[in-house]
């Protein structure tokens, strides 16, 4: 595979937010957030895809990680998780929706934490201007989509819970500066969920599978 973008491809390979074949969370005691999944193509290039590490802050249970722009659903602000996942991609990139070309949807992700994450894959052309909110975004992080597909970069390790098996892995890019990223949690695997659906590459363990809402429904009502 070159993974030249192939738009055409990706939209075949996910799912509308509405669609009964997608896996869609939801529970009193959890919390309901989205990001968007964002890609950057080139015309005879692998795409790269856009991510954020985080400001460190002591309000944020995520602060300093890699992550999606994205947050959580503002009932105030939003009307759907769809509105939450575009407008926190333009308050931290500076980029509007009428620059981005929305593709489709993966399954929901649950975290330990207790957020649910629903994921809006898009593109954006390579000549949209990116402006970080410092408050929010220490830095944007463009990495190929051809690291990611690669299996040997994709460590994971697994363990029991009721009797299944649990996945648990993580990525660690070094830039061309040799600059390092761990990437790992829920943004580790949203990639993963996406290069398996678009590509069926199996970067999962065969045979294990995420934490579920009722996982972790007793901890998190503690």
């Amino acid at each position: 595979m070159d993974f030249i973008f192939d738009e055409r491809l990706i939209r075949s390979k996910l799912k509308d937010f509405d669609s009964p074949d997608r896996l869609s969370m939801s529970h009193e005691y959890f919390t309901n957030s989205a990001v968007v999944f964002l890609i950057i193509p080139y015309k005879d290039n692998p795409y790269d895809l856009v991510l954020i590490r985080r400001t460190k802050s002591n309000t944020d249970k995520h602060s300093g990680e890699m992550s999606f722009p994205g947050g959580k659903f503002d009932p105030k602000l939003d009307k759907s998780y769809f509105n939450t996942a575009f407008r926190e991609l333009e308050e931290e990139l500076g980029i509007p929706l009428n620059e981005v070309t929305y593709l489709g949807c993966i399954d929901d992700h649950l975290t330990p934490k207790g957020f649910i994450i629903t994921t809006f894959v898009a593109f954006i052309t390579s000549d949209i201007k990116m402006v970080k909110q410092e408050s929010e975004v220490n830095e944007i992080v463009k990495i190929p989509i051809t690291f990611f597909a690669n299996k040997e970069n994709f460590k994971e390790r697994t363990y029991k819970l009721k009797e299944d098996l649990i996945g648990v892995g993580k990525f660690n890019y070094f830039s061309p500066e040799n600059k390092k990223y761990v990437i790992f949690g829920a943004t580790s695997h949203i990639i993963v969920k996406f290069v398996d659906t678009v590509y069926n590459l199996g970067l999962m363990t065969s045979g294990c599978r995420r934490i579920n809402c009722e996982d972790i429904k007793d901890r998190i009502i503690k």
